[in-house]
């Protein structure tokens, strides 16, 4: 009996399904993790610069804070840009 294009399409995709699928570099899958982790990190800085507040304990938070994510963006490379 002779199978339609549709049962053709099925068994390619199980087929195509099952192959091994190239296999992402190290390299790659860090530099997507540190792209994550950077604009996690922005985000984070925005959120904080956008916060107001009158107490000054607060405010010094909010700056140790800023410090600390300004710091780890530093170490990822980012720079300040104005």
């Amino acid at each position: 009996m002779s199978r339609g294009w549709e049962s053709k399409s099925v068994e390619e995709q199980q087929s195509q399904a099952a192959a091994p699928k190239p296999a992402t570099t190290d390299a790659n899958a860090e530099t997507a993790e540190r792209k994550r982790q950077r604009q996690s990190l922005e985000l984070q800085r925005e959120r904080i610069l956008s916060e107001r507040t009158s107490s000054p304990h607060r405010r010094s938070a909010l700056e140790n804070a800023l410090a600390d994510v300004e710091e780890k963006l530093a170490e990822l490379g980012w720079t300040i840009h104005m």
